[in-house]
């Protein structure tokens, strides 16, 4: 099985790094394989970028659809054009943000969202209304200091998140957190120790969901 994993900013590092986790997270027999977004920003922080990431990916699709996968994961966490593609293309498609939510708020959990980017804060709200979890949902939880500075900060941002994430445990009394954003996977990493109740990595939460979807697909009669 073959997944491509799609990273809509346009940060090579950053691909390698989700691509390399999606891997650990593969079982076995599965391939992953990733493509960076060809125009956009290298960190999406706000509306317009978020756009822009969403016309990149069509762009890709656009240029080579997707044939030959089993699957496409879209690792940005705004989910950018995921419904789009879905109606113009059979093979399944799977959000970071859509797969990490669900398995946070699996068996009724109550959860919220830590990120570094106080402009995404009311798309993800969304997000998480469109996807079912609005009763859930507890809010976005953001770190402190500048989205970009921060994010960029390979030394401090573990730190800035796990200080995000005690708060939301201790203010909102949230069940799971999911760290919003496919740039934050390596850090995500990092910290799940030092967060007291589940933390929900969002790129292997969607290597999960992708894997499902594509055996399920596979199975459908033609």
């Amino acid at each position: 099985m073959k997944l491509l994993l799609i990273n809509p900013n346009t940060n090579p590092a950053t691909t390698v790094a989700m691509r390399d986790i999606a891997r650990e997270a593969a079982p076995a027999g599965v391939v992953i394989e990733a493509a960076t977004a060809p125009f956009g920003a290298p960190l999406i922080v706000d509306g317009e970028q978020a756009r822009t990431s969403e016309e990149a990916v069509l762009a890709m699709f656009d240029a080579r659809p997707p044939y030959g996968v089993a699957g496409v994961i879209i690792s940005a966490f705004a989910d950018p054009a995921l419904a789009i593609l879905r109606e113009r293309y059979a093979v399944p498609f799977t959000g970071i943000a859509e797969a990490a939510m669900a398995e946070a708020g699996a068996g009724g959990r109550r959860f919220c969202v830590v990120t570094t980017t106080p402009y995404l804060a009311d798309a993800i709200t969304a997000l998480a209304v469109r996807y079912g979890h609005g009763d859930r949902f507890l809010g976005v939880v953001l770190t402190e200091g500048d989205a970009v500075a921060t994010t960029n900060d390979a030394a401090g941002l573990p730190a800035a998140l796990v200080a995000a994430c005690l708060r939301a445990v201790a203010e909102l009394g949230t069940e799971a957190i999911v760290i919003g954003g496919g740039p934050l996977a390596v850090a995500a990493r990092a910290i799940a120790s030092k967060v007291p109740v589940p933390l929900i990595e969002p790129v292997p939460a969607a290597v999960r969901l992708a894997v499902r979807r594509a055996a399920e697909h596979a199975e459908v009669p033609v």
